[in-house]
């Protein structure tokens, strides 16, 4: 066998290079749309715990763009920063759906996104197809104009996706504005153990300080173990400090960020948090050993994205009369009626249910640094083989 040229193996190189870049820019495009949609949810819920799915709301738009034209497709490429029309983008798009929805191991990652068009229309083949191969049946059909058996059927197509996790994700029968519809819904549950479990027997009742300065006592979990950590100082002279948890199989990283200074808010640390910051940051991290203080939460969110997305830029897709969704079908006047998304996490010292009754014992302090999150606090958690952002919120009383 002839040994690979010097030009083949050149040739190689270049196309992996390629390749990677181009995965780099399209996962730096996703943060970027994530950060940007936190931002809008931020605005609106000023006081309040938050979190949302980046990644639920990327491919259930993502699901629209297949079949969207003309300005509607121009305002979703403009958000997303690219166009899933572009075969490079949905095979990735697919590799990183597939990589989320394999909940056969830890960390079980339960993410469901579908369109539900109305039963009567005629559906594009290739529009059909495409979400067939990509989202695996995500594309449902049903008869809007029967409100209550749609909401029960589109509650129930969730409930089953998310494992049972996320009931009536609608709670209200869906409008019959129009006969030609469609409803978007994302939802994404996620659970999993830690790589280093918190010890339930180490939980005591400390204070958390909130925003408003009121201190109110919650459990706090703590260990003392190897984190990924780093003291940030940006340009404005701002400090934050940020610590990386890893859970089981290291798929998954949450990255809590909190400001150095006790006296400052999150107000102070989520301007600064871009795309480029977020890489900057985790480089800067080092390993090393520390005492743990995280609270134990949980949080749930459920929006409606219209709002939303419209200061986002994409309008067009819920107005009856400008809407292109001539992809999907050549036949009718599709609009988007309902956008919905919700996102819920826990977080325990296993990550599994724990025990009502917290044990009170006497920590054992070692000299190492400590991290302690005991004000509000931002967080994300990232899937690691992809970079794909699963949660992004923040903590503003662990007892909501």
């Amino acid at each position: 066998m002839r040994p690979p040229s010097i030009l083949s193996l050149l040739l190689h190189l270049l196309f992996a290079w390629g390749s990677s870049a181009f995965q780099d820019l399209i996962r730096q495009r996703n943060t970027e749309f994530a950060l940007n949609l936190y931002q809008q949810f931020t605005d609106a819920e000023e006081k309040s715990n938050l979190i949302i799915s980046p990644a639920g709301v990327t491919f259930a738009l993502g699901l629209l763009q297949l079949g969207a034209k003309g300005e509607t497709s121009a305002q979703l490429e403009n958000a997303l920063g690219y166009t899933v029309h572009d075969s490079r983008v949905q095979h990735l798009l697919q590799s990183t759906y597939g990589a989320l929805t394999n909940s056969s191991h830890s960390p079980n990652i339960h993410l469901a996104c579908g369109l539900f068009v109305e039963s009567g229309i005629q559906l594009s083949p290739k529009f059909s197809e495409d979400t067939a191969i990509w989202v695996n049946g995500s594309l449902q059909r049903v008869n809007f104009g029967n409100r209550n058996e749609t909401t029960t059927l589109i509650n129930k197509w969730v409930g089953t996706r998310s494992r049972g996790e996320i009931q009536n994700v609608i709670s209200q029968p869906i409008e019959d504005s129009s006969p030609a519809q469609i409803a978007v819904i994302s939802t994404m549950h996620f659970k999993s153990k830690w790589q280093n479990p918190f010890s339930l027997s180490e939980t005591q009742h400390f204070t958390f300080t909130k925003a408003d300065g009121s201190v109110i006592k919650v459990p706090m979990m703590y260990q003392v173990s190897e984190v990924n950590y780093g003291q940030i100082k940006t340009g404005g002279n701002q400090r934050f400090i940020i610590v990386e948890l890893s859970y089981l199989e290291h798929t998954v990283s949450m990255f809590i960020i909190i400001p150095s200074e006790r006296k400052q808010g999150l107000s102070y640390v989520e301007p600064h948090i871009t795309a480029q910051t977020l890489s900057t940051w985790a480089k800067s991290m080092r390993r090393m050993k520390m005492e743990v203080f995280l609270p134990r939460f949980k949080v749930q969110s459920k929006f409606n994205l219209k709002t939303v997305l419209s200061t986002l830029g994409i309008t067009d897709l819920f107005s009856p009369t400008k809407a292109d969704f001539g992809g999907i079908s050549e036949h009718e006047k599709l609009f988007v009626s309902e956008a919905i998304h919700e996102a819920r996490i826990e977080v325990t010292e296993d990550g599994t249910e724990a025990a009502a009754a917290t044990a009170m014992v006497l920590m054992k302090r070692s000299r190492a640094l400590a991290f302690k999150a005991d004000r509000p606090f931002f967080f994300l958690l990232r899937h690691l083989n992809t970079g794909t952002i699963v949660f992004m919120g923040r903590v503003m009383d662990p007892l909501e």
